[in-house]
């Protein structure tokens, strides 16, 4: 454990219930809509979101899933997938539905 986290660890212990829920609303406002196992990174696939440990774009399984892909074929096709990545990838497609439309209609086009 990093030597941040038990200081925070050690922190906590001596709140009241009362400042740990700031905390947390604070910490919740912080991670924003975060999704986890997607990251978007400058420079990598487009800048585009993608699966991390990846560079699979979030795009690139939403279109093939519209494509009558299985989520059983994505996993087989990409045997670097996980089942959780695509439930978080799912997510992530159904809170930026513009930002994926407009990425699939973007490499479409290519």
């Amino acid at each position: 454990m990093s030597t941040a986290v038990s200081e925070t660890e050690k922190m906590l212990s001596r709140l009241s219930r009362a400042e740990k829920a700031q905390i947390l609303q604070w910490i919740v406002q912080d991670l924003g809509e975060a999704f986890p196992g997607i990251e978007r990174v400058a420079g990598v696939a487009g800048s585009n979101a993608c699966i991390v440990r990846t560079r699979i774009p979030v795009w690139l399984l939403e279109h093939t899933r519209r494509l009558g892909a299985a989520e059983s074929d994505l996993l087989r096709a990409y045997p670097s997938l996980r089942a959780a990545d695509l439930a978080n990838t799912w997510s992530y497609v159904r809170a930026y539905p513009a930002e994926i439309e407009a990425a699939i209609t973007e490499n479409d086009a290519d």
